[in-house]
């Protein structure tokens, strides 16, 4: 069964870091391009960062640049957000999403984790 599982989240004060995983289960993700995308309320869901299967390369939105670090464990299976310098804008639920390098219709998305900025 193919899953991608997220973990943690959590409540931090604003300045304060959280380092999110996301585990994947049923598939390697190393031809696998990882992504994490993020969804406040109110608002659609929009890409925090990308990285390719051999982790070369990573792009990052222009909110997060500079704070945030995505990373991947091939060997684990397991993709990595790892969030610095957090802002109360930051408060979503973050999931991670895999795309298949030479199939996009090989998609998968984790349930989400909660991530909420507040003093």
């Amino acid at each position: 069964q193919v899953q991608l599982v997220e973990s943690g989240g959590g409540l931090v004060q604003p300045g304060g870091s959280l380092r999110l995983s996301c585990a994947a289960s049923g598939f390697t993700i190393r031809t696998y391009l990882m992504s994490w995308y993020r969804q406040a309320p109110g608002k659609e869901r929009e890409l925090v960062a990308d990285i390719t299967s051999g982790g070369v390369t990573t792009i990052y939105a222009g909110s997060v640049k500079g704070r945030f670090s995505i990373t991947r464990d091939n060997a684990k299976n397991t993709m990595y957000l790892q969030m610095n310098s957090l802002k109360p804008e930051d408060t979503a639920v973050y999931y991670c999403k895999a795309r298949h390098q030479m199939a996009s219709t090989r998609t998968y998305w984790g349930q989400g984790t909660q991530v909420t900025v507040s003093s």
